[in-house]
């Protein structure tokens, strides 16, 4: 069951569902909140819930509004583009063969059929994005998976809105953002072992926190880094 409550100028939605604990969300790009609350939780102490984070709310919001955005790709020549955090200019070749993405120092090589419009191409790229975010997940969990005693069953690859990665504890699997493959590999690795953790701790709670800082110690350090480059340029809705 959905429904809001209003604190000041803020708009929270309120989900109910059948969970144990509360859970606050702060979305990009303009800071929409969400709680999901347990089904039995009235909506009075949910707000008062909600007013006890106020403060915490207004943070998240104001940093998500300050942060960068890429300007859009038209997937053009010396257009930028990252890989692992690593700026390349694209070149864009033109053949009668199937379509490739390479790299040739600092250059990306889009090598596509004649007449490929934008979609096409950006289609292309985001494909080799995804691979070389796919190669590279299998290695980390591996590393980590001992130091951490947990098991990932399975993981996914797929283009996130609101966040850089997910976790489900029944099924022990994670997705990843494919947005990362563009970010350097320590970030890749930081929202990994966040995800890792959760098949530990469910929530962001103190024991979440200790985890963390016993695992990754320089965990916090990573996020920022993380929260302050520069998202993709896209319509939200």
């Amino acid at each position: 069951m959905s429904q809001q409550i209003q604190l000041g100028d803020i708009t929270v939605d309120v989900v109910l569902k059948d969970i144990k604990n509360v859970h606050l969300s702060v979305y990009p790009p303009a800071g929409r909140v969400r709680i999901s609350a347990p089904s039995h939780m009235s909506i009075e102490t949910i707000r008062v819930f909600a007013i006890s984070k106020l403060r915490w709310i207004k943070a998240q919001q104001k940093k998500l509004q300050a942060q960068a955005r890429e300007t859009p790709r038209d997937y053009l020549n010396r257009e930028s583009h990252y890989l692992w955090g690593t700026r390349y200019l694209l070149t864009v070749v033109e053949a009668d063969q199937p379509p490739t993405v390479d790299l040739e120092h600092n250059r990306m090589i889009l090598r596509i059929r004649p007449g490929t419009d934008t979609p096409k191409r950006q289609a292309i790229v985001e494909a080799w994005y995804r691979q070389q975010l796919t190669a590279a997940i299998p290695p980390l969990i591996a590393a980590w998976e001992p130091v951490m005693g947990v098991q990932v069953e399975r993981f996914f690859v797929r283009q996130m809105k609101t966040r850089w990665g997910s976790c489900t504890p029944r099924t022990r699997s994670i997705r990843l953002n494919t947005d990362l493959a563009k970010k350097p590999r320590e970030c890749l690795e930081y929202v990994i072992v966040h995800e890792m953790t959760h098949l530990l701790e469910p929530t962001h709670n103190r024991r979440f926190i200790s985890l963390m800082d016993r695992f990754m110690p320089r965990w916090q350090f990573y996020r920022d880094e993380l929260n302050r480059l520069p998202v993709r340029h896209e319509e939200w809705g």
